[in-house]
């Protein structure tokens, strides 16, 4: 067989595809054959297809969010010269952004995972592209940690071989600090499928607004140039994410069942048990698996890295600075008919609860 003749076979045996319409079909001819597609059983597609808005105000926190005016690799590290400072005061340093870093570096992933459950719940187009920001800023602050931590102490916080007892201390601490970060992560990933955005909502908003709080009392007290203008930067940020919160919780609270209404203090309690743990001083009582050693080491430490000129608030300073934070959430909640938790720490009235160390919670930073 030659070539053509086997090219003309099959040529022959070619059949035209029936796609192929000499005219096109009819588009109310094909409406008759069409037929929907099954039913999704289970939860929805993760990317929704549509970008409705309920609340605008959102849409103009985003747009203000696309450049957010500053990167933590522009802030000015050349004018941080370690050498200035004694060894201790490095671990010091080191030590506070490493404890920072069990909130501010699951600030991402936390955040991130609430991002995909905007998708996952279909919600408003804004509120997704604000969870993006969001997202976005909380990476930046981490950054600032890695960059002061890798500046003070090259392989911290916890890959370091100490030279100085204290600096022993300070590994000691950011270890246990390290293993109970680990475990609120495993509550907080049942609790985000849980629980409904108005709990989620007031959980992230008492976050925003401690830190806040905390950033902008420490860039008043620094003396260090480079973590002035991050504490100012990180600041601004977070005042952002609370406003987020506060405009999706004006459009929420007023349509809380009674069983929301007592979730969410129960859940404001254990954000204060939480988020103390970088605010004030971590409760033993509950949650918070420290030994004794923890608390003299964690304040000797502290003490240092004040005198260093890192701006570390007092433990009075601490406690008035979060009764402020905590007041500035109650304001919000309590006219909605949520009864606000008793935090007998900073002297806060309240609903006396108890908290579950077990029951899955929300709090984020």
């Amino acid at each position: 067989m030659t070539a053509d003749s086997s090219a003309s076979d099959l040529v022959q045996k070619t059949t035209t595809p029936p796609t192929d319409w000499d005219e096109m079909p009819d588009p109310e001819k094909l409406l008759y054959q069409g037929s929907e597609p099954p039913p999704i059983v289970g939860m929805d597609n993760i990317f929704p297809l549509e970008w409705y808005t309920k609340t605008p105000k959102l849409e103009e926190i985003y747009e203000k969010s696309r450049d957010p005016g500053w990167s933590p690799h522009l802030l000015p590290w050349d004018t941080l010269n370690p050498e200035e400072f004694t060894q201790d005061q490095r671990y010091a340093i080191a030590y506070w952004f490493a404890l920072l870093s069990v909130f501010d570096a699951s600030g991402p992933a936390v955040f991130a995972r609430a991002f995909i459950h905007t998708y996952e719940k279909h919600e408003e187009s804004p509120l997704r592209k604000c969870f993006f920001s969001v997202v976005r800023d909380e990476h930046a602050h981490e950054e600032v940690c890695e960059r002061a931590i890798q500046s003070m102490v090259p392989n911290g916080p916890l890959n370091f071989e100490p030279e100085t007892p204290l600096g022993h201390l300070a590994r000691h601490n950011i270890k246990w600090f390290y293993y109970n970060g680990g475990r609120y992560w495993d509550g907080y990933k049942r609790a985000v499928d849980k629980y409904p955005l108005p709990i989620l909502f007031t959980s992230f908003l008492f976050g925003e607004v401690a830190s806040s709080t905390l950033f902008k009392s420490m860039e008043e007290r620094t003396s260090i140039p480079v973590f002035k203008e991050a504490f100012r930067r990180i600041a601004q940020d977070e005042a952002r994410h609370r406003a987020i919160c506060m405009f999706v919780l004006k459009r929420l609270l007023p349509n809380l069942s009674q069983e929301d209404k007592d979730t969410i203090t129960r859940q404001i309690r254990a954000g204060f048990i939480f988020l103390s743990g970088i605010l004030y001083e971590p409760p033993t009582e509950a949650f918070w698996e420290l030994p004794d050693v923890f608390f003299p080491s964690h304040r000797i430490l502290e003490e240092e890295a004040r005198t260093a000129g890192l701006g570390v608030l007092s433990l009075q300073e601490r406690r008035e600075n979060w009764r402020e934070a905590v007041l500035k959430l109650k304001s919000v909640i309590e006219p909605y008919d949520i009864r606000f938790p008793a935090l007998p720490e900073i002297d806060v009235d309240g609903e006396t609860v108890t908290f579950d160390a077990n029951e899955e919670f929300v709090a984020v930073f």
